[in-house]
C-alpha cells in the first residue's frame, strides 16, 4: 500500500477530497478506483485509513475508515548542514536523512560555502516525497537558508555538537549522543568550517565530535551522524 499525504486533515476528519494533482495520480497513474483503499497522513503523526468514494480524476473523494495517532519518537534531530555545491548531493542527504529519521533541518551559509542559494520549495518536496516512501507519519522541518553566525545566535536545547576536520581535541560522536534527548549537530561545507566559526559554535556551547578516522564529504557525513543518533534512539 501507498501513503499518500494531506496536511488539512485532523482527528475529525470522515470526509474529504484529494487536490487536483494527487488525484490525477491515484486515479489515472495508480488506476485506484470505488472502494480501494488508501492510507493517508497529515505529517503531523496522523494515520488514516480510507476508501475512494469518488474517482474524479480531477476530485478524488474518500471516506475516512480508521484514525491511528503515532507518538512522536522521544529524541529530536537537528541537523544542520551546509549545503553541497552539487545540488543533487544535498537533495540525496534530504532524502536519506529524511528515511532514517531526522525531525528538523536546517542549511546554513559558512564562510567557505560554495553554494549560498537554495530551492526550498523542491527540497521540501524531495522531503515529503521521502517521508511517504519510508512510511512515516511526521514531516521533518526545513528551515530557510540562514548564516552560520546568525543560526549560532539562536537558543538551543540539549546536546549541541559540531564535526569539522581541523587537528583538536574532539570527542566521539557515538559516544557523546544522549538517549531521548534533543540534540543539533552542524556540518559545514566541502571546505570544513573556518577556525573562526570553529570556535565561536564552541563558545556557544557546540561540543567538536569526530565521526571516524576518514575523512567525510559534507552529506556522508550528515548522514553517518543522522544514522548514529537513530541507531543509539532505536537500538
Amino acid at each position: 500500500m501507498q501513503l499518500f499525504y494531506n496536511a488539512e486533515l485532523t482527528g475529525n476528519t470522515s470526509l474529504f477530497s484529494f487536490d487536483s494533482a494527487e488525484s490525477k495520480h491515484i486515479v489515472k497513474v495508480l488506476r485506484r478506483k470505488i472502494n480501494d483503499e488508501l492510507l493517508i497522513t497529515n505529517g503531523k503523526g496522523l494515520m488514516l485509513s480510507a476508501k475512494i468514494i469518488d474517482d474524479n480524476p480531477k476530485k478524488c473523494s474518500v471516506e475516512v475508515t480508521g484514525i491511528k495517532k503515532v507518538h512522536p519518537q522521544k529524541h529530536w534531530l537537528h541537523m544542520v548542514v551546509a549545503p553541497t555545491k552539487m545540488n543533487d548531493r544535498f537533495e540525496w542527504f534530504l532524502e536519506k536523512a529524511t528515511e532514517i529519521g531526522v525531525n528538523e533541518i536546517t542549511p546554513v551559509i559558512c564562510q567557505r560555502s560554495e553554494r549560498k542559494t537554495i530551492k526550498l520549495e523542491r527540497y521540501n518536496k524531495v522531503i515529503l516525497s521521502a517521508m511517504k516512501q519510508s512510511f512515516q507519519a511526521y514531516l521533518p522541518k526545513l528551515n530557510d537558508l540562514i548564516p552560520l553566525d546568525e543560526f549560532l545566535e539562536k537558543p538551543a536545547e540539549g546536546s549541541l555538537f559540531i564535526a569539522h576536520c581541523e587537528n583538536m581535541e574532539k570527542y566521539e560522536l557515538k559516544r557523546s549522543v544522549i538517549p531521548d534527548s534533543p540534540t543539533t549537530i552542524l556540518i559545514g561545507p566541502e571546505g570544513d568550517f573556518s577556525t573562526a566559526e570553529i570556535k565561536k559554535a564552541i563558545s556557544k556551547g557546540y561540543m567538536p565530535v569526530s565521526m571516524g578516522k576518514n575523512r567525510l564529504r559534507t552529506e556522508t557525513a550528515a548522514i553517518v551522524a543522522c544514522t548514529t543518533v537513530a541507531m543509539i534512539n532505536n537500538g
